[in-house]
């Protein structure tokens, strides 16, 4: 019998995957399957080979969004087995999937969402709604791709970056969390439909990201709070339509959950911090 092909999508700078990837490859390869980092954009791809297409890190596609959506079409009319399904890569590229979940009952930090025809100016958005400290991103973004943080008393030096963003593509706005810098950002992590680990993120002492490139350090909490779990799961579940994988981003304000991001295209699932993590993906792939 032939075993199942797998294609786990990366981006051309990463073609080999990143190193905890390496862990899912070597889990598909245990349970029969053959597991291979792909190139979203290599012509010479027949995507039609593989029993399912799996995407990873595609790092790259917020640089490059009509591009990368548009081979999502291509798979979609191919009829290619593609998780997360084409819908939910569309809805979840642009962070306005934010105002959708807020609309099914998800809290989630307060943001304001900038046309790039508004002419939003910095400090009057600010101003109208109370903040003195904020993050500014682009709404297609990832990796902290032209995210900054700004204070009230910056805003008119920070206007001419946040126009020129604004010249191209939509921004937004939202305050800095001090619960963030303080207790640090929680990833839930899903597969199959089901919980798989946590992991309690940091920035670095005076910053605010926590991604790894900018200091910021991750650890596995092994046996995090059933009601954080349960909150986080309510998250997952208001996305629309079926899904393989999840990482539900948050900090606790007032006990309660916030939402920043719900990580539906190609998160990091950091799967070299649970040692269960990368068998528990491999099946949830194979059963998906």
């Amino acid at each position: 019998m032939t075993p199942p092909r797998i294609a786990l999508v990366t981006c051309a700078k990463l073609p080999d995957l990143p190193p905890d990837e390496h862990l899912l490859v070597r889990e598909l390869r245990a349970r029969g399957a053959d597991g291979q980092a792909v190139i979203w954009d290599d012509p010479d791809i027949a995507w039609g080979g593989f029993d399912r297409v799996v995407v990873r890190s595609t790092w790259d596609y917020h640089h490059r969004l009509p591009e990368f959506l548009h081979w999502v079409d291509a798979l979609q009319s191919a009829r290619v087995p593609l998780w997360n399904p084409p819908a939910l890569l569309r809805w979840n590229a642009d962070k306005t999937y934010l105002r959708d979940l807020e609309r099914r009952g998800v809290r989630v930090a307060p943001t304001r969402f900038v046309e790039p025809e508004s002419g939003g100016a910095l400090a009057a958005i600010m101003d109208e709604a109370g903040w003195d400290d904020v993050v500014v991103k682009p709404s297609v973004s990832a990796t902290a791709f032209e995210t900054w943080r700004v204070t009230r008393s910056e805003a008119a030096a920070h206007q001419p970056r946040f126009r020129g963003l604004l010249d191209r593509r939509r921004m937004m706005v939202q305050p800095c969390l001090p619960e963030l810098a303080r207790d640090g950002e929680w990833s839930l992590c899903f597969v199959g439909g089901a919980f798989s680990h946590a992991v309690l993120k940091r920035p670095a002492a005076g910053d605010f990201r926590v991604q790894h490139e900018f200091g910021g350090s991750a650890e596995l909490v092994p046996r995090p709070d059933e009601l954080l779990v349960a909150a986080a799961r309510r998250v997952a579940d208001a996305a629309p339509g079926p899904w393989l994988y999840a990482r539900v981003d948050g900090c606790q304000v007032d006990g309660a959950f916030v939402l920043l991001e719900l990580e539906m295209l190609e998160p990091s699932l950091f799967l070299d911090l649970d040692p269960g993590a990368a068998g528990r993906f491999a099946d949830a792939i194979l059963r998906g």
